[in-house]
């Protein structure tokens, strides 16, 4: 019988650093995730980063290994060796396509040759070490809302049954101009309020009210004023089923802004 899962995830990836920075806490958190989040090996792994924006949605087909793209700069040397040699899902990303069109996204697009951004294999890395999993990647569309990425994520809900695992990658609170490098281990007062928000929103199942943030959230346009990176857990959220319940699985602020916030959500489907 085929592996069925129930969750959903929507992790946030914070900095590129958090590929080798020993002192960031999310890195403890995904390096855990086997052992004490996730015991379940899925088949293929669906993973919609924040780091890949087109005007349509677009899935990479690679028949062989993804390549690691380091697409940051001015960063340390180590961090551009390291490698995800993660096996490409081309079944999947076919299945994710045929979804999508049969809910009325009339326009999905093939990528070929585009591997994983460090949004993708930065989490996978610490996740799923060993680089086994097949793994396809799914992108955002920022000129759209937040409810165009919950229908995407309803669409693509019978990938679970498939034993799939869809993982939204982003950040909870994510304005890199508002970073505050002084700020230690406290939360500028206003990040700290709309992770709150969300948290509070998320745990109470309000997903519309998520869906319309920008209309619903204290400080939203500060916390995103470029949406690509909140856009994935709307997915994890479509794709969890609207009865579904979510769970705060990490959660950690650096620099003043960055939120780490991390959810699973669960289907009470049987």
């Amino acid at each position: 019988m085929a592996l069925k899962l129930k969750d959903t995830f929507y992790i946030s990836h914070g900095s590129p650093t958090l590929s080798i920075d020993e002192s960031i806490q999310a890195r403890k958190f995904l390096q855990s995730w086997k052992k004490d989040v996730y015991q379940e090996k899925p088949k293929s792994i669906l993973i919609i980063s924040g780091h890949w924006d087109t005007t349509v949605p677009t899935v990479n087909v690679i028949q062989t290994t993804n390549d690691t793209i380091y697409d940051f700069y001015g960063f340390p040397k180590p961090m551009y060796q390291l490698k995800y040699p993660a096996p490409g899902a081309p079944h999947l990303a076919k299945r994710v396509k045929e979804l999508l069109n049969k809910s009325g996204f009339n326009r999905v697009n093939e990528d070929k040759k585009r591997g994983l951004d460090h949004g993708a294999w930065v989490p996978l890395m610490l996740m799923y070490p060993e680089a086994d999993i097949p793994v396809c990647q799914l992108s955002v569309q920022s000129n759209l809302d937040g409810t165009h990425h919950y229908n995407i994520g309803k669409a693509l809900a019978p990938l679970k049954d498939e034993g799939v695992l869809i993982i939204g990658s982003g950040s909870a609170v994510h304005n890199l101009r508002a970073l505050d490098f002084s700020a230690g281990e406290e939360a500028t007062p206003w990040a700290l309020e709309f992770d709150n928000w969300l948290k509070d929103a998320l745990l109470d199942g309000r997903y519309e009210d998520v869906n319309h943030y920008e209309q619903k959230a204290p400080h939203a346009r500060k916390a995103h004023p470029h949406p690509d990176h909140f856009f994935p857990l709307h997915v994890a959220i479509g794709a969890a089923g609207e009865n579904s319940k979510a769970k705060l699985i990490h959660s950690s602020i650096e620099v003043g802004t960055l939120s780490y916030a991390s959810y699973q959500f669960t289907s009470d489907s049987s």
